[in-house]
């Protein structure tokens, strides 16, 4: 039975329709959260293995805003993309595609894998106001201190790609190795948030189309980091970034800002890699002030 969310009083009474839309060659399955006539409308990317449900506390904080949150091609309710490998070139034309079709002209923003997705596309000329990065990727995973982990990460998932389909499939599903990567990354001493964190990981950790497409996201979501984009993103960014980030360190956030032409950074303490979770308010917050101040100052 799945574990009550503490945020869904508030969500419920923001209305949400389920939509589905061609988009960069796939259908793509997408949500609308608010007012159609709301000042705001933010198209919101999800981050690797997860699902549109991930960024919902975060909706249920703003509910003045109109959100539009797809699931990524390959993950959720979106199947992949036909014939293409899933790296980075695919994931923002596709990006690119989703937003002209069904919100130009909205603020773009990307979580974790989604904000690598989202800064090289507005790199690429996807027309957006605006930018925001909640755990923005902002160093390489394959060099560092956690090069190691990475490396043994990318033969997990290369050897779950490889293996008999039975077999590989319950390798990348078992929720024994999804509750590990749940514990390492939740922060929160809240017994309770803890638990439904776990039951989140549970219920849409595991939800991709296919293991190689996971695969191939897997090597995408390493291979790339925002700094690739940042210099080319004229727009005015947000970065929301927590201070006990094990992805990426608060020092590479620090370094990361200044690269941006006009931007600035927001940290959030006491949290990791899952601020979309455990400090859902605070993000919203600084989206908030965002969305509400005039041009960013560099």
């Amino acid at each position: 039975m799945p574990v009550p969310s503490p945020y869904a009083a508030q969500l419920d009474r923001i209305p949400v329709a389920e939509r589905i839309v061609e988009a960069g060659g796939v259908r793509t399955a997408y949500w609308e959260y608010g007012a159609t006539d709301a000042t705001h409308t933010l198209v919101a990317v999800h981050g690797f293995r997860g699902d549109h449900h991930g960024l919902e506390p975060i909706v249920a904080q703003l509910p003045e805003v109109r959100w539009i949150m797809p699931d990524l091609p390959g993950f959720g309710a979106t199947p992949p993309i036909p014939g293409m490998t899933h790296d980075l070139e695919a994931y923002v034309a596709w990006l690119d595609a989703f937003v002209r079709a069904v919100a130009p002209g909205a603020i773009v923003l990307g979580h974790s894998f989604g904000s690598i997705v989202a800064s090289a596309a507005v790199a690429r000329g996807t027309p957006t106001p605006r930018l925001v990065l909640v755990n923005p990727i902002g160093a390489p995973a394959l060099a560092g201190p956690r090069g190691a982990m990475t490396r043994l990460a990318e033969f997990y998932y290369w050897l779950g790609a490889r293996l008999p389909k039975r077999i590989g499939t319950w390798l990348l599903r078992t929720r024994i190795v999804v509750r590990i990567m749940s514990i390492a990354m939740t922060k929160t001493r809240d017994a309770a948030l803890r638990r439904w964190i776990h039951d989140q990981h549970d219920r849409f950790f595991s939800g991709f189309s296919d293991r190689e497409t996971l695969r191939q996201a897997f090597v995408t979501s390493v291979s790339h980091d925002v700094r690739e984009s940042a210099e080319r993103i004229a727009q005015p960014t947000l970065l929301v970034a927590a201070v006990q980030d094990d992805i990426t360190p608060i020092r590479a956030e620090r370094e990361l800002v200044r690269l941006f032409p006009s931007a600035k950074l927001v940290e959030i303490d006491g949290v990791g890699h899952l601020i979309h979770y455990e400090k859902p308010r605070e993000a919203a917050d600084a989206i908030r002030g965002f969305l509400e101040e005039g041009p960013a100052r560099s």
